[in-house]
């Protein structure tokens, strides 16, 4: 496999192979069902599942809605799952890659070199006619090694020097007129909007790289200067990552994002 992603084709072929694979069901949706409960009702054969909230963050707090996971904790959670430093890992979830894209960053951030991002989800999977299991996965320990510090990060006090600041969030979300989750509406002064929806085509999979990269271009995002992503929470700009990564641009992530950028109230506020 090379590359973020794997098709559904890719995925099934490994499996029937019986090819050693570590895949992980992420499913989560803001405000949806659990994800436990829809893992349970079927998954991908061998899939173990992960709970966003428990697994891939920290507890809410001054560092937004969704920090990122103490290095121990995290790799404690991948261990669980069954992730080996050795083996390559698949991640998917029915969130349209979103928090597929959060757990694949996290496993790159922390040291994982081979990790892919089912690309178009677990709607693909099912609409390909891929196996479905009900069964729980009980894989066997894996050992994993957290080694924080392979993918950039940005922090608040560094944001306002960012070259290129991309807000993935909604646009009207992004302009203020809506927040439904956050009490403060608004972005971070500068930044420019890429909803990660356009990162997609209308099948729900990832767009060709020069898609992508002329998607970009057109927010002023080149790669000939420093990047970095931010959404809500954290969660879903990894998804620009993702993309940019795909463009074959290198993006940082503010792990705090809105939520966190808001905890300060001295700090500045655009809407429009």
């Amino acid at each position: 496999m090379t590359g973020p992603l794997i098709s559904t084709r890719e995925l099934r072929d490994l499996l029937d192979a019986g090819t050693p694979v570590t895949v992980l069901d992420v499913r989560y949706r803001l405000g949806g069902p659990p994800g436990a409960q829809e893992y349970a009702a079927g998954h991908v054969p061998g899939a173990a599942y992960v709970d966003l909230d428990a697994d891939l963050a920290a507890p809410a707090g001054a560092g937004g809605r969704h920090p990122l996971p103490d290095p121990a904790d995290f790799e404690a959670a991948m261990r669980r799952v069954g992730v080996r430093d050795d083996r390559p890992v698949v991640v998917y979830d029915d969130w349209s890659g979103h928090a597929a894209a959060r757990c694949w960053w996290l496993l790159r951030h922390h040291g994982h070199g081979d990790v892919r991002v089912l690309n178009g989800a677990w709607a693909a999977w099912v609409a390909d006619g891929g196996p479905v299991e009900v069964a729980p996965a009980q894989p066997e320990a894996g050992d994993f090694t957290a080694r924080p510090g392979a993918m950039p990060v940005v922090g608040p006090e560094e944001v306002p020097d960012v070259a290129v600041l991309v807000d993935a969030r909604a646009p009207e979300r992004y302009r203020g007129e809506s927040e439904p989750v956050d009490p403060v509406a608004g972005h971070i002064p500068g930044a420019v909007n890429v909803p990660t929806i356009t990162n997609l085509g209308a099948d729900g999979r990832f767009r060709p790289a020069d898609q992508l990269r002329a998607l970009y271009a057109a927010a002023g995002v080149t790669g000939d200067e420093p990047v970095a992503a931010y959404c809500g929470s954290g969660v879903t700009a990894a998804h620009d990552v993702l993309a940019l990564e795909l463009a074959g641009i290198r993006a940082a992530l503010y792990p705090g994002s809105w939520s966190g950028w808001i905890t300060d109230p001295t700090r500045p506020v655009e809407r429009g």
